[in-house]
């Protein structure tokens, strides 16, 4: 298996930095169209567990959409051959809200979607 092949990484990075744009915009139409569309996706949040592509699009549909400005840092993508890839990132809210965020990222032929994320806060 080759371990970050350039074009791969580049292609991850660019859906890793839309959905990040997607995210602080709240374009729940973009956040919808990066999570895999089936039962199997997960994502657990920092107040809430989702298991399912529905249950997920539901919570984007009701999040309030404020305070979403965050700056990322430690940005980590790493891929493996040309079809699997993982996100991690540290990032920083407003008002000091410091956390975390992994994603598995796979290729579709629909495009890179989402199968599994985690997003947790660190108690200051």
């Amino acid at each position: 298996m080759q371990i970050n092949l350039p074009e791969v990484v580049a292609e991850v990075t660019a859906a890793f930095q839309r959905y990040e744009a997607a995210l602080v915009n709240n374009d729940v139409a973009v956040l919808d169209e990066l999570f895999w569309d089936s039962a199997y996706t997960i994502r657990y949040g920092a107040t809430e567990n989702l298991y399912g592509y529905e249950a997920i699009a539901t919570f984007r549909a009701n999040r309030p959409a404020t305070n979403l400005s965050r700056t990322l840092k430690n940005t980590v993508i790493t891929t493996y051959g040309y079809d699997f890839a993982t996100a991690n990132t540290e990032f920083q809210r407003q008002g000091n809200k410091i956390g975390r965020q992994s994603q598995t990222w796979l290729r579709t032929p629909e495009g890179w979607r989402v199968v599994s994320a985690h997003v947790s806060l660190i108690a200051l």
